[in-house]
């Protein structure tokens, strides 16, 4: 199972009115309901996070896994995105990923990117889309746990 994560967003909501918090390690704070939401997928799920995020190459996966752990994520199993060249927008750059990653078949996107409503029909089911200024949140992962499991939003 694979978690597609963005982090602006989804992990760090955006906030017109005021700058993010940083932790010692020069990244922004993760909010405190999206990093519990997040464990609430991994528990549940024991899913790997592929970093979808803009940031993925500014930092190598120690570095990631260092940060992630700055922020209550000890046990991580997490990888990125290959770079991005050519630069593509974010649906493009999930596509490409798709393309290599051809048999994987248990995964969820969780984006607050608007340009992934264009995703082709088949995949937007796969897709928990967060309001940029509230981030990821209970419900939401509730959604991304269905997907993952592969279970109908009506049971």
């Amino acid at each position: 199972m694979i978690i597609l994560l963005d982090i602006d967003g989804v992990m760090v909501p955006a906030s017109s009115w005021k700058r993010p918090e940083f932790e010692a390690d020069g990244f922004p704070k993760f909010s405190p309901r999206a990093a519990k939401s997040l464990q609430q997928i991994l528990i549940a799920t024991s899913a790997m996070i592929v970093l979808t995020t803009s940031h993925k190459d500014s930092y190598n996966l120690t570095a990631w896994k260092d940060i992630f752990k700055t922020r209550g994520f000890s046990e991580i199993n997490i990888d990125k995105l290959q770079e991005n060249v050519p630069v593509l927008n974010r649906k493009e750059e999930i596509l490409r990923w798709l393309s290599i990653n051809t048999e994987q078949q248990d995964f969820v996107i969780i984006d607050d990117d608007k340009i992934l409503n264009s995703l082709p029909l088949e995949l937007r089911p796969r897709l928990v889309q967060t309001s940029g200024t509230l981030g990821l949140t209970p419900e939401l992962a509730e959604a991304a746990i269905h997907i993952l499991k592969g279970i109908s939003c009506d049971e």
